[in-house]
């Protein structure tokens, strides 16, 4: 698969049913680049890398985490550079690690089966913690491009990041907009809420974890009618 460019310095790199891979963002600064999440797997990392090669880009030096989820997590020992993540996210996953460490997929693969698929040859599984935590909302100034990343309510996990970029508009929701996992409820209090702070972001181009590219205007329909469930 190639990479998709919405703008000047915003690409991303599609989704894929097969495996339920979700989306990773890519953003060009003069200094250094920023992805969004780390993929399922080395493996899905490493064809990342060689989509954004392919169109002459530099690696991204710093990657941002949405949340703890092992389809945006588990490639984060693969990337180049650094990782970023809320810190609820890294305590997630040491939980994760402290209760199921000694066998991640036996764990994880009756909730997803994606998850099976995507390990189906016997890789390594791998869960590391991301090298630098922010609290609430950080700003990354990447040289011609500057990236804002902020917790946000959201029914799906309590640990949800969304990455804007202003100069761009774009914003990236990871999957914050879904319903609990596994069982898909949603927390309508934590919907308006996530919901409000949508609304009060200025931005065009909405890129879900699991979706295609939305306007601001269809991903707020889509949140109000639950279509993400």
């Amino acid at each position: 698969m190639k990479l998709i460019q919405v703008t000047d310095r915003v690409w991303y790199y599609p989704l894929d049913d097969t495996k339920d891979r979700p989306i990773l963002g890519y953003i060009k600064g003069d200094r250094f680049s920023v992805a969004v999440d780390a993929g399922h797997s080395a493996e899905h990392v490493k064809e990342f890398y060689a989509a954004i090669e392919a169109e002459g880009l530099p690696l991204p030096a710093l990657t941002v985490i949405t949340h703890w989820h092992w389809d945006h997590t588990f490639g984060m020992h693969a990337v180049n550079g650094l990782t970023l993540a809320n810190r609820r996210t890294n305590a997630h996953l040491s939980r994760l690690l402290e209760e199921h460490g000694d066998d991640l997929l036996g764990f994880i693969t009756p909730l997803d089966p994606f998850t099976g698929f995507e390990y189906a040859n016997g890789q390594e599984v791998k869960v590391v913690l991301s090298d630098l935590e922010y609290k609430k909302r950080h700003k990354i100034r990447a040289g011609g491009v500057d990236v804002e990343i902020m917790q946000a309510p959201s029914p799906h996990t309590d640990d949800s990041t969304l990455v804007l970029i202003p100069g761009e508009r774009c914003l990236f929701f990871g999957d914050s907009v879904l319903g609990h996992f596994p069982d898909g409820l949603v927390d309508e209090e934590q919907m308006d809420a996530l919901i409000t702070m949508v609304e009060e972001l200025d931005f065009d181009y909405a890129l879900t974890g699991h979706w295609e590219l939305r306007t601001k205007e269809q991903v707020l329909a889509d949140m109000q009618e639950h279509i993400f469930d």
